[in-house]
């Protein structure tokens, strides 16, 4: 014979991940120092979308002020004001969370709490490089 080893009816293959529960969705998470592909947040692409929208709609004129657009709108003032705050973010932070970049924690709820107006000192706090987790 030539040496062939017969194939072996089951293989184990090691994938080294855990799976964890974030805002009540399943994610994969790698060990450190392993690329971690990020995917888009929806809620977020979209929050921005309404933000950008909505600022578009009241710097036209097409509505006066933001009562007025959020009766349009069918939602709360104080929801529309802060989504409104998402149209002041850095543009190097709207990119990121574009493409799917952001830090892995940040959500909407800390995304629309009062940021700080420096677009650098947003971005620090926002990616996590403060000592804050968001």
């Amino acid at each position: 014979m030539t040496g062939i080893r017969p194939i072996p009816d089951t293989i184990t293959v090691h994938v080294p991940f855990r799976i964890v529960k974030r805002g009540g969705r399943k994610e994969i998470v790698l060990p450190i120092g392993r690329h971690v592909p990020r995917n888009v947040d929806d809620t977020l692409v979209k929050a921005l979308a309404r933000a950008f929208r909505w600022k578009r709609m009241l710097e036209s004129g097409q509505f006066a002020t933001t009562e007025e657009l959020a009766k349009n709108e069918k939602i709360a003032v104080t929801y529309m004001t802060r989504m409104l705050r998402l149209s002041l973010l850095a543009p190097a932070v709207v990119e990121d969370i574009l493409e799917g970049r952001q830090h892995p924690n940040l959500k909407l709820a800390k995304l629309v709490e009062p940021l700080p107006f420096d677009w650098s000192i947003q971005d620090q706090v926002l990616s996590g490089r403060m000592g804050n987790d968001r």
